[in-house]
């Protein structure tokens, strides 16, 4: 299990909000439309910035560009992180934002690969276990 952790100060983020060019850099298109539709629009900004570093973070890719990390809203409005458009199966992620800070955690556990021989393996070995072998 991997966890990323980012704080972002809301203050700073409206500063650089106002650079178009950052915006494009970091951010998708729909990531914009949604956070400037919002009354308080730089906390937004600050909060998906968070998210897309601790995703990074915890997926401990160091290739991967900030602007292919996407939190879209899932069922309920629940964040959900997308990297190059799809859902990494074992990524999840939180955000919280007060008046200064914003802050996100993802947590990647990817699922275990799971196979036919494996669990074989478990049943001969349960059965063994029941005669009273090794």
């Amino acid at each position: 299990m991997e966890i990323g952790l980012d704080v972002v100060e809301i203050r700073r983020m409206a500063r650089l909000a106002r650079r178009g060019a950052f915006l494009r850099r970091v951010f998708t298109p729909a990531e914009v439309r949604y956070c400037r539709s919002k009354a308080r629009a730089p906390q937004h900004f600050a909060a998906r910035f968070a998210a897309k570093e601790a995703v990074w973070k915890a997926l401990g890719r160091a290739g991967l560009a900030l602007n292919s990390i996407e939190v879209v809203r899932g069922p309920g409005g629940r964040p959900e992180p997308r990297v190059g458009g799809r859902r990494v199966p074992g990524l999840s992620l939180s955000l919280t934002h007060a008046d200064l800070y914003a802050a996100a955690v993802a947590v990647f556990a990817p699922p275990r690969a799971s196979s036919r021989r494996s669990e074989a393996r478990k049943r001969a070995a349960k059965s063994r276990s029941r005669r009273g072998r090794p």
